[in-house]
């Protein structure tokens, strides 16, 4: 007949050894990220300045294109006006009589202001394109100055991390480890304090007879609770779990 495997039972004294040792270990990446230090999001802020400046370059340039299009449209506008005014005057020369005179007046007059419109029209869309070409070489400069600081500073980057890569590998390795020997909703616990507090710190000694994450005064009833490992025992003024300190001597505590 199969028996059985029994699985063993980890004790509460288990758990928080196990919980210090994840905060230590989680520590130590947290100050390999802080080697970093704002990098990742200065790299991060150059690429999204970078994009947003490729996008109103790309705005100025089709800017510049309606402009073009535009004036294109305006010189024809106006060689159109010529013609019918050529055609006009020459119709002139052959009227019958004043009102006809006098309305072919009216159309050459009307083409003739069409004309002077769209020359200053075209006059308008060029300072236009001036100012956006103008605007667009500054837009293309920055990028251009921008993209040299992004590589310095992805190079700077990525050398930092390639040099703490094997060591973060083994701390993550660790994390996994450690982690196996916690169960769900502790391990859950702990990243949601940690995620919250703004040090990375979920687990924390009494420091002082005071909190080591808030500093808060701990009463020596609590104190005693901690150091007998009996219980989990979380901090009633920022939620963090306090912990004995393995790593002090008994003769210190």
């Amino acid at each position: 007949m199969a028996t059985e495997k029994k699985t063993k039972e980890v004790t509460i004294e288990e758990k928080l050894k196990a919980l210090f040792d994840l905060q230590k270990v989680c520590t130590q990446i947290d100050k390999i990220h802080t080697i970093r230090g704002e990098l990742p999001l200065e790299v991060q802020d150059l690429e999204d300045e970078i994009e947003g400046l490729q996008t109103r370059a790309a705005n100025l340039e089709e800017e510049v294109q309606t402009l073009s299009n535009n004036i294109v449209a305006r010189k024809n506008a106006i060689k159109e006006a010529e013609m019918k005014i050529n055609k006009y005057q020459a119709q002139q020369e052959s009227v019958r009589n004043n009102r006809e005179y006098d309305a072919i007046s009216k159309e050459i007059e009307y083409e003739d202001l069409e004309k002077q419109l769209c020359e200053k029209k075209i006059r308008e869309h060029v300072q236009d394109m001036d100012k956006k070409q103008s605007q667009l070489e500054e837009v293309h400069e920055l990028v251009k100055d921008r993209s040299i600081d992004l590589e310095s500073k992805r190079q700077e980057l990525e050398t930092i991390e390639e040099e703490t890569k094997g060591d973060v590998e083994k701390l993550e390795k660790k994390v996994s480890d450690i982690s196996k020997n916690i169960d769900e909703r502790l391990l859950n616990a702990f990243n949601r304090i940690r995620s919250g507090a703004r040090n990375g710190l979920a687990v924390v000694t009494v420091q002082r007879d005071a909190c080591g994450g808030c500093f808060n005064k701990i009463p020596p009833q609590r104190q005693l609770d901690i150091r007998l490992r009996k219980k989990i025992i979380v901090c009633e003024y920022c939620g963090r779990i306090l912990v004995d300190d393995w790593d002090k001597p008994a003769d210190e505590k």
